[in-house]
Order: C-alpha cells, then structure tokens, then sequence
C-alpha cells in the first residue's frame, strides 16, 4: 500500500499538538488509531503535507469514571479497551457492546472510539448509543477548551464540529439516571464484522410505575448523520413502553429516518429494520430499568 508523501509529526503534549495545529492549518491530518485514516490515505482520497500523530500526548489516555461527573473516554482509548473495561462493563454496558461490534479483533486493537466518531460516518457503531445517552465531545485548541454536544457534533458524512485548529480531547458521558436503560442494536449485510446496514441506540427513563418520562433514539445508516428519530422519542413520553407501544414507536421511527439504496442494503430494507431494531431496542432498554 503506497501513501502520498507527508512530514510526520509527533506532538508529546496537548500544547506542542495544538501550536502545530495553528502552524499548519489547513496542511494537517490528525493520526490517532489509523485505521480509517490510512485507508482515505492510500485511497489518495486525502494528500496533507502533514499528518500528525497522536498517540504520545498523555492527557488523550485512559478511560475513567466519576460519581458525579460521569465517563470521561480519552481521545487515544482503543475500542478494545472500551470493550473491555471494568467500569465500563458496569455502568455502560451498551458502549462496551458497539465497541464489540465494530469491525475485526485487529482494527479494535488500533483503532479508537474517538477516531470513530470524529470519522463521522452515519454508519458508525459508537455513535447511536453514545448519542442516546447524551455524551458531548471535548475539543481544545490554543483560545482553551469547549464542549461539543454530541447532537452537533456531526455535520454530514465525514464532517464533524471541529476547527481546523482543534483537537479532539475526550467522550464525556452523563451519569446513568435512575431507573433508566440503554440498547444498542445493530445489522449487517454479511456477518457481525460488517459495517452496519442499520442500526439504532436508545434510553429510556421511566418512574416507578415504569411510565416513560424521558427517551432518547438514534439511528444509524439512515440518513447523512447519525439521526435522533424525534417523532418516536415525544411519542413514547407518559406511556409503558409495552410491546405494542414499542412497535409502534417502531414505526414512527421509520418515518424519520430517511435511507437511501447502496451496495449494503436497500433503502425498503433499511426502512423496515429501522422499525423492528427501533422496537427491539426499546424493550431491551425498557428491561435494563429493572421495572
């Protein structure tokens, strides 16, 4: 595989990654993981004088969780680390289930959550649920640091929020609320590995007689960005997601998605596994209550 020629660059702080960023605007490629990197790369789809690598910045490490403030996701977490960590595991139990899902044992050992959010593919794994449960992104540049709501933060397919000088510094995840519950649910066209045909994440909260008083669904593949089904979502407040509920919150979930025909499935198709994953989704979500 040959690459375009570019200088590399290895920033070993935030600062140092930052000044390069102000320096080479416009001439600059971030390099976290790789994996989708590489590829657009080689594709000559992207010819940057510069690509600057990521991983020797120690403040985009780690994956931790505060009580009061939630998971904070570093820029520089695998998906494999996500997949399998212990907190993670126990709190965010959907974030570790997309990170499963995405592509091959191989690339979960390169690749990142962030990468592929900041990817901003309407198919990507991470980004229905980390939409449902209502993360923001942290970016920084030299001016300081902001926090992008997830629901802004993609534009269309392959553009995302940030600045050209900014860089992405971590996932920041709310503090699960009580009795709520999340799903992830996804389809491929050939096997798990796949990029996904559809696929949907949601939470629901709901009070002690199991009434639903908040949801958040989010599908994916169905239009140009990760889309919050909206119609689905005001329907299903006041009522007990039932399983005629569910389905017919389904159904109003196939109405605001919007696919289009491609190589991996048809826009018919895609329509009607928006309804039965939508469903599928929210029973799981109405489960993980515990009412």
């Amino acid at each position: 595989m040959s690459l375009p020629k570019f200088t590399y660059l290895a920033p070993a702080s935030l600062e140092e990654a930052c000044g390069l960023l102000d320096q080479y605007q416009g001439k600059i490629r971030t390099k976290a993981g790789g994996t989708d990197l590489m590829v657009r790369l080689a594709q000559r789809a992207l010819k940057p004088e510069y690509v600057m690598g990521i991983r020797n910045i120690p403040e985009l490490e780690g994956i931790s969780f505060d009580p009061d403030k939630g998971l904070r996701i570093g820029a520089m977490a695998l998906l494999s680390e996500v997949a399998d960590n212990p907190v993670v595991l126990e709190r965010y139990p959907m974030l570790s289930r997309a990170a499963k899902a995405t592509a091959t044992v191989q690339i979960r050992n390169m690749g990142t959550v962030m990468g592929n959010i900041c990817n901003a593919s309407p198919s990507a794994d991470n980004s229905p649920t980390l939409v449902a449960m209502n993360a923001s992104i942290v970016a920084v540049s030299s001016a300081g640091e902001r926090q992008i709501p997830i629901d802004e933060f993609f534009l269309g397919p392959g553009r995302n929020a940030l600045e050209a000088t900014e860089i992405a510094k971590e996932i920041l995840v709310p503090v699960p609320l009580s009795r709520s519950g999340v799903s992830y649910q996804k389809i491929s066209p050939r096997s798990k590995v796949d990029i996904a045909a559809v696929n949907v994440g949601a939470m629901v909260v709901v009070d002690e007689q199991g009434t639903c008083q908040q949801a958040r669904i989010c599908l994916g593949a169905v239009g140009p960005i990760p889309l919050r089904a909206t119609s689905a979502e005001e329907f299903l407040l006041g009522k007990v997601i039932t399983d005629e509920v569910a389905e017919k919150a389904g159904a109003l979930a196939g109405s605001d998605a919007s696919p289009i025909s491609d190589v991996r499935a048809s826009k018919e198709y895609r329509r009607l596994m928006v309804i039965i994953l939508t469903k599928r989704a929210l029973l799981e979500a109405r489960h993980g209550t515990g009412i």
